[in-house]
């Protein structure tokens, strides 16, 4: 379990900041502990001050039985002597080898490797997940091209920024400029939110990478389409039709990846029967069509191998963390409808053989995923709103939740208003319509209410 966050001076401004202090990263006892370290949770200062964003220098002992890993590092500015760091670490190593059973302590724990920098050991735990220094230096050539991107004010300026490093603009780079977006969307940083969303449509205009995901994006609208007009209708044969009549490989693509059910071996085998009978062109057209779909169908099965190995990798970590609530919360960004259907698989499983042990700790993971899928209090109250059925009725519920109309609600509701409109882009139906209507009788209702509230 992480320790509790604690006030401790900014290194720069020495004025009170709240950072949470963390010496032993014992990844065996505690799996969250890895999380913690590389996503600067604990450790790390962020000064509202002076603008300090950096680590903490503090001493640190990293431990991984499975990988025989037992890492140490002293701050040199600290200024201890080498006798003396030895005796502030050395309890900490102490814990660690207190924590294995006798039959798993091993050599390594006699010879802690000691490292000098703090990006040094970073570097040395992320190297045993195969991510390499150069891999590091990448990812931060990048990091530091969304900075450039950000501080441009002119779009001319970005232009010549994108043409400079058009190498760049990448999977990876898209990747972690939307890890930003969303991060600055989820802290209401408006502005910022802003500012990426205009950089991201120069973005998908101005770099082949972005391109191509407009063409791919566009395949999978026009995917979706085709099956929705199958409708209920859609068999084999209607299928098969579908992919030989696809104008390019982005649109096949998108239609496999959305019928990769239907494509088993009676599908498969109607395909090989359409070739034996065809000649000529279309026989050659119809066998390039099927050495396709196996080769697409191969890497989606793949993939999901690799991300239920994934899930049951994160399940069994979890069952095994100290404490398991909080482990599940350090890991909800990790967990997606692939290791919810391991977790219920793993919860049918125990529950048919009426395991007393792992179902309790199968439930605290269920309790945990409940709670945070469950939505924010404000939305719920909007829902409703949106749920009465006129003004009079709408009037008296604000009435009654009068302690819950803050102006933090009242900004939600306008943030929900914008991005429907957004979303609509002028153009919406009926429905839609309708809906954006009833968010802004609320949004008035709410102003009314306040304006009277405020006037006594």
């Amino acid at each position: 379990m992480p320790p509790q966050k604690t006030q401790i001076s900014c290194p720069r401004c020495r004025q009170p900041v709240v950072a949470q202090i963390e010496q032993l990263f014992d990844v065996t006892s505690d799996p969250g502990a890895k999380q913690r370290l590389l996503g600067s949770v604990s450790n790390f200062v962020v000064c509202q001050s002076c603008g300090y964003n950096g680590p903490l220098a503090t001493p640190i002992v990293y431990h991984d039985a499975d990988k025989e890993l037992l890492l140490t590092y002293f701050p040199g500015e600290l200024g201890v002597p080498v006798n003396e760091q030895e005796k502030l670490i050395g309890p900490l190593i102490t814990q660690v080898t207190n924590r294995l059973p006798l039959e798993k302590r091993k050599a390594y724990l006699l010879r802690p490797q000691s490292f000098l920098t703090y990006q040094s050991l970073i570097e040395r735990v992320l190297g045993t997940e195969g991510i390499t220094p150069e891999m590091i230096q990448a990812q931060q050539k990048r990091v530091s091209l969304v900075e450039r991107l950000l501080g441009a004010t002119k779009a001319e300026v970005r232009s010549e920024i994108i043409r400079q490093d058009a190498a760049l603009f990448d999977a990876e780079f898209f990747a972690i400029f939307s890890r930003l977006m969303e991060g600055a969307r989820s802290s209401s940083q408006e502005q910022a939110a802003r500012t990426m969303d205009e950089i991201q449509k120069q973005l998908l205009a101005e770099t082949e990478y972005g391109r191509k995901v407009v063409t791919q994006t566009n395949e999978i609208q026009e995917a979706v389409k085709t099956l929705q007009a199958a409708g209920k209708g859609l068999d084999r044969e209607k299928l098969l039709n579908i992919l030989i009549e696809a104008p390019n490989d982005d649109r096949l693509n998108a239609l496999v990846s959305f019928t990769r059910p239907g494509l088993d071996y009676l599908f498969f085998q109607s395909l090989t029967e359409r070739i034996e009978k065809g000649s000529g062109e279309e026989r050659k057209n119809l066998e390039t069509l099927r050495g396709k779909l196996l080769e697409i169908t191969r890497k989606i099965d793949q993939r999901a191998e690799e991300e239920f190995k994934r899930a049951e990798a994160l399940l069994n970590n979890l069952l095994f963390a100290e404490n398991i609530q909080q482990a599940t919360t350090e890991h909800l960004d990790e967990i997606n409808d692939i290791f919810v259907q391991v977790l219920n698989r793993t919860l049918q499983d125990a529950n048919k053989k009426n395991d007393s042990v792992l179902m309790p700790k199968l439930q605290q993971i269920v309790a945990v995923l409940q709670q945070a899928s469950a939505p924010p209090p404000e939305l719920a109250l909007l829902e409703e709103m949106l749920a009465t059925p006129d003004e009079t009725a709408l009037n008296k519920m604000i009435e009654q939740h009068s302690a819950e109309i803050t102006p933090e609600f009242s900004s939600i509701v306008a943030s929900v208003i914008s991005r429907s409109e957004e979303q609509a882009g002028g153009k919406t139906s009926g429905e839609e319509a309708q809906m954006l209507e009833r968010l802004q009788i609320i949004y008035r209702a709410i102003l009314k209410f306040t304006m009277m509230k405020n006037l006594g």
